[in-house]
C-alpha cells in the first residue's frame, strides 16, 4: 500500500511560494532523487499547471534541471480538476470522487505518492488520507502568501528531522 506524502518548501513564517525562494543545488539534487523514487504524484490544477514547465526541453537547462525534468516526465501523475479537460503526458485526470480515486491509488501502488499543492492537501487532509507531512523549512520570512496549511492545522506528531543543506531542515510529521 502506498503512502501519501505532502511536502513543500516553506518559509519560517509558514508560507509556500516557489517564486520567493529557490532550492540550493544540494536541495535540488534531493528533490531529483525523491522524484525518481516516488510511485507518482497527485496534483491540484494550479500546481500541475506550474509544473508543466518540466514537460518541455529547454536548451538553457543544466544537467540537474535535465535530470529533474526526466524524473518528472517519468513519474505517473494524477491531476485533480473539474475545469481541465485534458492533461499532458503520463498524467490522468481525476474529475470526480477524489476520495475514491486516491484510496484506489494508495491500494494499488507501493511506495510514496507525493501530494502537490496546499489546496489539494487541505482536501485530502479533511478526508484523512495524508500519511505524512514534510516541511522543507527555509530561513526566509515572507510575511504574506499561500500558507502551507490551506485549512485547519491537523494534529501532528514529529517523526523526524534532518538537515538537507546548509540552510534547509526537513521536518517530518505524521497525523496524530
Amino acid at each position: 500500500m502506498a503512502k501519501l506524502v505532502f511536502g513543500m518548501n516553506q518559509s519560517l513564517d509558514g508560507y509556500v511560494d516557489h517564486m520567493a525562494f529557490a532550492p540550493s543545488p544540494t536541495l535540488f539534487r534531493h528533490f531529483i532523487e525523491e522524484a525518481e523514487a516516488q510511485a507518482g504524484c497527485v496534483y491540484g490544477r494550479r500546481m500541475y499547471e506550474v509544473m508543466r514547465y518540466w514537460d518541455d526541453d529547454r536548451p538553457e537547462w543544466d544537467v540537474a534541471e535535465q535530470a529533474f525534468a526526466a524524473a518528472w516526465r517519468n513519474q505517473p501523475k494524477w491531476v485533480v480538476s473539474r475545469s481541465l479537460k485534458a492533461v499532458g503526458p503520463n498524467a490522468r485526470l481525476v474529475e470526480h470522487d477524489l476520495e475514491g480515486a486516491v484510496r484506489e491509488l494508495k491500494a494499488e501502488r507501493d511506495g510514496e505518492i507525493e501530494v502537490a499543492g496546499p489546496d489539494l492537501a487541505k482536501s485530502l487532509n479533511e478526508l484523512g488520507l495524508i500519511d505524512e507531512y514534510r516541511i522543507y523549512l527555509h530561513p526566509v520570512v515572507l510575511g504574506h502568501g499561500k500558507p502551507y496549511f490551506a485549512g485547519p492545522r491537523p494534529p501532528l506528531r514529529l517523526m523526524g528531522n534532518d538537515q538537507i543543506d546548509d540552510d534547509v531542515i526537513r521536518l517530518s510529521y505524521f497525523p496524530a
